[in-house]
């Protein structure tokens, strides 16, 4: 009898930490499918509504980093505290990755009450965190989900809250999002683009687009900004603000811009050779030390100089690991290949990183080029910044010109290089070349294809 009961209470212990997350004492994922699982078959017979959610720590990996490891273990632990003292006695709350938590709200049957209650543990996380002798300030993102009908399984309701954890983290931080139909179709319109977008890359369909960069004083073209395009046989023509963002969460960017890039130094090969080639790289690019790689690669095998090859980055994309993209940026420049900091003045680097990473050239956003007829800080901005190229040895492209008005006074301002529709559309690389035997001719004789 003891040998029997002995061997029972380990095995019970056994499983017991099966479903226990070691940290914080919460269950787990295991634990937390498992409760999901039998609330669904209770209510097999009279399916009434209960709410699934999952929570997720704003921006933890800085805190963790900046505290260290151990501070952010007891930011995780007081998290769960608060998160357990918060549930009541029909609730569950698991902890189902690094910094997600899950919860099971049995008793709550409509999305508006699902919100609310959401951002009731948001308030509740807000308050600061004890770390030594510091505190820590944490805010979260909840995406939930509602079972209506026995056809849901645990899996599909967990699915869906983490598609809309995905939406509540993509409109800011702090924020609900309650799983929706809408959602639900906007979700798979996103699984046809990508479907559809990972075979145009596989069949070469996705196309370069050439918009012109000129010097602004006497609008003389020296290069070209490179922007895909993609019309597909079903979809029709998909704008590049949708493909690029799925292709980047998606993973497909890397062999998109590697096809754009080969077909690009194709085409740039026919322009007068004075003339510079402008690419794009992705966030995700910059924390690839691949990407260098493949850009030389396919230098090499187009036989395009790299010393006429300019890439552009965003500030955005600096922060994602601005280690990775200093040494990607650096590789770069080691072969002649120049690189410019693009939409300057949007994003969230400080100024320190013009003299981080060594920029050739900036180029100043198109929302300040919009106001600066009638806008006064718009045009002090502008003159700051041209002012601090020209003391850091940068050159300087301003975007987004539409009006001549507009141009003249950039001019009047010093700044040497202009692009926007006032000097061209993006087109294909047959236009682009037809362009350039126009606006060459006399000057210049444009090799042919």
């Amino acid at each position: 009898m003891q040998t029997t009961f002995g061997t029972g209470q380990a095995t019970g212990e056994s499983t017991d930490l099966a479903f226990t997350d070691p940290l914080t004492g919460l269950g787990n994922h295991r634990r937390f499918f498992d409760k999901v699982d039998r609330l669904i078959s209770d209510r097999a017979d009279d399916p009434a509504p209960f709410t699934v959610g999952i929570l997720d720590l704003d921006g933890f990996k800085p805190i963790n980093d900046l505290f260290g490891h151990k501070a952010g273990d007891e930011i995780l632990i007081q998290v769960a505290m608060r998160l357990r003292a918060s549930m009541d006695s029909h609730s569950t709350v698991c902890r189902i990755g690094a910094d997600e938590y899950a919860f099971l709200y049995p008793m709550v049957f409509s999305e508006e009450a699902a919100a609310e209650k959401s951002r009731t543990l948001i308030e509740i996380l807000s308050a600061p965190h004890d770390v030594g002798e510091r505190t820590a300030r944490l805010s979260a993102s909840v995406g939930c989900s509602m079972f209506y009908s026995g056809d849901e399984t645990t899996e599909i309701l967990v699915s869906k809250a983490e598609t809309a954890l995905y939406h509540a983290k993509r409109s800011g931080r702090g924020r609900v999002v309650v799983y929706s139909r809408e959602m639900e179709e906007a979700a798979k319109r996103v699984t046809r683009i990508e479907q559809a977008l990972r075979r145009a890359v596989s069949a070469g369909e996705v196309e370069p687009h050439f918009q012109p960069i000129v010097d602004l004083r006497t609008r003389r073209i020296i290069g070209f900004e490179t922007l895909a395009r993609w019309t597909d046989g079903d979809l029709g023509s998909v704008p590049a603000t949708v493909f690029i963002p799925i292709a980047e969460e998606r993973g497909i960017i890397g062999p998109l811009s590697q096809l754009v890039l080969r077909k690009a130094a194709e085409a740039a090969r026919s322009w007068p050779k004075d003339l510079f080639l402008s690419f794009n790289l992705s966030p995700s690019q910059l924390v690839d030390q691949n990407t260098g790689l493949h850009i030389l690669a396919t230098l090499d095998r187009t036989g395009f100089d790299p010393r006429r090859l300019e890439i552009e980055i965003t500030e955005t994309g600096l922060m994602n690991d601005p280690a990775s993209a200093e040494k990607i940026v650096e590789n770069l420049r080691r072969v002649g290949i120049r690189v410019a900091l693009d939409d300057f003045g949007t994003g969230q680097s400080s100024l320190g990183r013009l003299r981080e990473f060594h920029f050739d050239k900036l180029k100043i956003d198109r929302a300040f080029v919009s106001s600066i007829l009638d806008d006064r800080p718009s045009e002090h901005i502008i003159r700051a910044i041209l002012a601090m190229c020209e003391g850091l040895g940068m050159d300087v492209v301003t975007e987004g010109i539409e009006q001549e008005a507009q141009a003249e006074r950039l001019v009047q301002f010093g700044c040497a290089g202009g692009q926007g529709f006032l000097f061209g559309r993006p087109v294909d690389a047959d236009a682009t070349l037809g362009y350039l035997r126009d606006s060459f001719r006399g000057a210049l004789r444009v090799k042919a294809i």
